[in-house]
């Protein structure tokens, strides 16, 4: 009876504690919508987020990320002819004019500039439109179903697309990247300007790095067609977390809005630190010999407040020497009602050598004294 009750008792628990948000609990007036948690991609809010829309000049997160993967920062990149006097937003390169990469990419993110985007473009791909074949071929990599690039700067053009998922999937891509978030981050910057005694001075077009606690970017973006778009980002209490709103006509005060619902409903939880003793296992073939099996990095991951987490350790009886250390043994993963939200590897923590003695006994024994090995 007491473990009915027990039963009971954690079935009403369960029943009471918040759900993580669904998109028919977000109301927004945004086309589409995502709020992703920057460590793990997991999906925390969201509405229409797989639908294909055009994105404006959001497409710089891709070709920024492209350039850094790609590029060297301090390389020299030059304005061609096609890259000179690109329609729309600007930083007034001339034909010829020079700057570095980064130079570049500053001018790309802060000031939007569509003449960068060509200009990087066809430093890193020879030409826009083979630069833009990789743009869509790193977007599928990184598991974006229903992106497609056809120009570097997102200018209006027919079957250039993407999503807010897959968009979120890219700026999370390019997160990782820390010249990227140091750019994205910056408010104003000073670059140079040829033939000129003075700088170019870029204000970055991002208002919640002003207006929002813990903002860190991430990209504006703006045409008729594809309306007000935004990707977005802010830290706060441990949570780090990626935005995106698609045809929102109030797009920063849309994105503070849904960032304080995200910040509202989940929390960040560790549950074992790196370096955290999972089990000791025995290692075969090494003399009796065993081996500690330790998490590689924290596992962390964001909960809807007021959710039981569970662990769950997948991790063999036994293992076969040789054995190094840091080599992976299995994997710890962090769950919410039977949903994975993070994980992280488990390691080797110590090399175990292979012992050979056995080996040489039995062959010792069938050539020298004729007797077949056990």
């Amino acid at each position: 009876m007491r473990l009915l009750c027990l039963f009971a008792a954690a079935a009403l628990l369960l029943s009471i504690l918040p759900a993580p948000a669904r998109a028919d609990e977000i109301g927004t007036s945004a086309a589409a919508c995502i709020i992703i948690d920057e460590c793990s991609g997991q999906v925390l809010l969201s509405h229409n987020a797989d639908a294909a829309l055009p994105m404006a000049s959001t497409t710089k997160v891709m070709t920024a990320l492209l350039a850094l993967e790609n590029g060297d920062l301090s390389a020299p990149v030059t304005c061609s002819r096609t890259a000179f006097g690109v329609p729309g937003t600007s930083i007034y390169l001339a034909e010829g004019e020079t700057l570095t990469l980064r130079d570049m990419l500053y001018g790309l993110m802060l000031a939007s500039g569509n003449d960068a985007a060509v200009a990087i473009a066809e430093h890193i791909g020879g030409t826009a439109e083979d630069f833009c074949r990789m743009m869509t071929a790193r977007a599928a990599a990184l598991g974006c179903r229903s992106t497609q690039f056809l120009t570097p700067h997102g200018l209006p053009c027919e079957g250039h697309y993407t999503t807010a998922h897959d968009l979120a999937l890219i700026a999370r891509e390019a997160m990782t990247h820390p010249e990227f978030r140091e750019i994205v981050g910056t408010s104003r910057a000073a670059i140079p300007w040829e033939g000129r005694s003075y700088d170019r001075v870029l204000n970055n077009k991002n208002k919640l790095l002003s207006t929002y606690e813990g903002a860190t970017g991430i990209k504006t973006g703006y045409t008729k067609k594809a309306g007000r778009c935004l990707v977005f980002g802010a830290e706060r209490n441990g949570m780090r977390i990626i935005g995106v709103v698609l045809n929102c006509w109030d797009w920063f005060n849309e994105a503070a809005r849904l960032m304080d619902i995200a910040f509202a409903r989940y929390e960040a939880v560790t549950m074992l630190k790196a370096g955290d003793l999972l089990a000791t296992l025995p290692v075969n073939h090494s003399d009796g010999c065993s081996v500690d099996a330790i998490l590689s990095a924290d596992l962390t991951g964001l909960l809807a407040k007021g959710t039981l987490p569970q662990v769950e350790i997948d991790l063999p009886d036994a293992l076969e020497a040789p054995i190094q250390a840091g080599q992976p043994l299995g994997t710890a993963r962090l769950t919410a009602k039977g949903v994975t939200v993070a994980e992280a590897s488990i390691i080797a923590a110590a090399d175990v050598d292979r012992d050979e003695f056995p080996a040489r006994w039995r062959m010792y024994w069938r050539n020298w004294l004729g007797t077949p090995a056990a």
